[in-house]
């Protein structure tokens, strides 16, 4: 059996939150969701965590996160930053972060500074987001077979039903998903404005306006599935993007799922959609946290998790 890891992306800035979200407690004992998150990984098989953070976070984080997980698992630490490229990725010449800009360069850039520190098959997750037992025995089954072949990654995606993974607080961003007869990822579109109205789940498009999305449409939560391998693509598309982007870096992403897009449009990966049925549910907003706190109160009294999480 492989041995397998979870990168851990905790360096977002939470701006719509309005504070260090990812550290934020919801469960009795001060528990966080990403204490949550690495307990079902953990029962599901996965060994190693590697949290990818920013430096000016890393003393509160391994505080209030790392020191409870790390007597349990091989346990990491990598920093995104805007100011320093992942070893051994240089920027190409001239290229650098514009006057302005307090962002980091976004999930696949995430992803990317775990390089050193993951040369085993990987899952990604947020931080922030609890995606349900379920999820990770899912992805571990696939993560103990997988293996590139043929030019193509073999990459996996947890997939969820669009009706479970709204905030009753405002609208959210997702990838909208578009599957084959037998499971595979034909495309997936970044959507940064879905929310639920009375008369449906809508996006916001330009210049289209609100257009109506199925409750029932697949859509990826950033539950990604990945052999080493990837890295050198990671590494090859994010030198693209900061050589392309121009005048559009002061905002400009490179996003995971644009990336993953970008590598089936070439013919360069297979990506097997797990199913599932789970509920997301996360801190988009502060006024999340409450039913946050009240959806883990009713695992723990269904048996799922114990009431003192690592005792």
């Amino acid at each position: 059996m492989a041995r397998l890891s979870l990168v851990v992306m905790a360096a977002g800035i939470g701006s719509r939150y309005g504070g260090l979200k990812q550290v934020d407690p919801v469960g009795p004992q001060g528990e966080m969701i990403i204490h949550y998150s690495v307990y079902d990984a953990l029962r599901a098989g996965f060994e190693q965590v590697v949290f990818v953070i920013r430096q000016e976070i890393a003393e509160t984080f391994r505080e209030r996160v790392g020191c409870v997980i790390e007597p349990h698992a091989d346990v990491r630490y990598v920093y995104q930053e805007l100011d320093q490229a992942p070893a051994g990725v240089a920027a190409p010449a001239g290229v650098a972060a514009p006057a302005g800009r307090r962002k980091p360069w976004g999930t696949a850039h995430a992803v990317l500074c775990a390089r050193a520190a993951t040369p085993t098959p990987f899952a990604v997750i947020n931080a922030d987001d609890f995606y349900g037992a379920t999820a990770y025995t899912a992805m571990a089954r696939h993560l103990c077979q997988a293996a590139d072949r043929a030019g193509q990654f073999d990459i996996a995606m947890i997939g969820y039903p669009l009706r479970n993974t709204l905030s009753e607080h405002g609208h959210v961003a997702r990838g909208v998903c578009a599957l084959t007869a037998d499971g595979e990822l034909v495309s997936i579109q970044e959507r940064t404005r879905i929310q639920a109205f009375g008369d449906g789940i809508k996006y916001w498009d330009e210049p289209a306006g609100w257009v109506t999305l199925a409750p029932e449409t697949v859509v990826s939560m950033n539950v990604w599935g990945f052999t080493p391998g990837i890295f050198e693509a990671l590494e090859e598309s994010f030198r693209a993007f900061l050589r392309t982007q121009g005048e559009r870096l002061l905002t400009a992403e490179f996003y995971l799922p644009s990336f993953v897009g970008q590598l089936i449009d070439e013919g360069r990966a297979r990506v097997r959609v797990l199913p599932t049925t789970e509920s997301w549910f996360g801190v988009t907003y502060q006024e999340d946290r409450p039913r946050v706190q009240a959806a883990i109160r009713t695992l723990i009294d269904q048996g799922y998790y114990p009431d003192r999480l690592w005792a």
